[in-house]
């Protein structure tokens, strides 16, 4: 990818009032040029949000989680389609969250983005370790292994595309981010695996983000490490002055 990725994963915040200001006061604060903008708001902003990005081309949007059926009796679900048929381009897949607190399995990562591909959207696929994986030395067993069940079913046919993001899971929402050297070790090990794995040309094409307390003050230097496609932020894309401040540092 040609620019950096600069995505905002709002969780559950951010009704639609909430999102419409959020946009009123964003917009403003970008300028030119800039880096690949996605934003995750929660489900039932995500009209809100279509509606108020309007006449800004390089913010994409985002659903936080989709059922990988088209359709069916799934209360409080969403489908691929229905995602993409609301303004969603991007869905976020494997999400920490998802998987330790709401008990998502690697199989159940793989269906999703298996959905997500199948439908055209551009699944952001999450790995990550725990504190406890990493102090036992598994980082690289923990990521490739998720990483190779998400993509499992994946297939490249359509020119369908794919975003990998690093969230290591100690790092999310603690305040504490990973060193330079750990965030270029893990990267440099989900890079391998791609090109490994679908081969150098449509892995040159994926970005790998870092998710992980990502703030004003650090993003510059997470951005420019090698194999740093991106970052994946938190609580700093919830206001506008400070994520227009990340924007910024990604910018070309």
């Amino acid at each position: 990818m040609t620019r950096m990725v600069i995505a905002g994963n709002w969780k559950m915040h951010h009704g639609p009032s909430a999102a419409r200001k959020f946009f009123e006061e964003f917009s403003p604060r970008l300028s030119e040029p800039e880096p690949h903008i996605v934003i995750f708001p929660p489900a039932i902003s995500l009209s809100t949000a279509v509606e108020s990005r309007r006449g800004r081309p390089e913010v994409d949007l985002g659903i936080q989680n989709i059922h990988w059926q088209p359709k069916g009796a799934f209360t409080g679900e969403h489908s691929a389609r229905m995602a993409m048929g609301a303004g969603a381009r991007f869905a976020l897949v494997g999400h920490s969250e998802r998987r330790h607190v709401f008990g998502e399995t690697d199989a159940e990562v793989e269906l999703k983005v298996s959905a997500a591909n199948a439908e055209g959207l551009t699944a952001v696929v999450c790995v990550g370790e725990t504190l406890e994986e990493r102090r036992a030395g598994r980082v690289k067993e923990v990521i490739v292994r998720q990483l190779n069940a998400a993509l499992s079913g994946f297939s490249q046919e359509g020119g369908k595309s794919l975003l990998v993001a690093y969230e290591p899971v100690w790092a999310i929402g603690t305040g504490e981010t990973a060193t330079a050297d750990d965030v270029v070790a893990a990267h440099g090990i989900l890079r391998s695996w791609l090109q490994e794995s679908v081969g150098d040309t449509f892995a040159a094409d994926v970005a790998i983000l870092y998710g992980g307390s990502v703030n004003p003050a650090n993003a510059a230097d997470l951005l420019a490490l090698p194999n740093v496609g991106g970052v994946l932020v938190g609580g700093a894309s919830l206001e506008p002055e400070s994520f227009a401040k990340i924007a910024e540092a990604g910018s070309p």
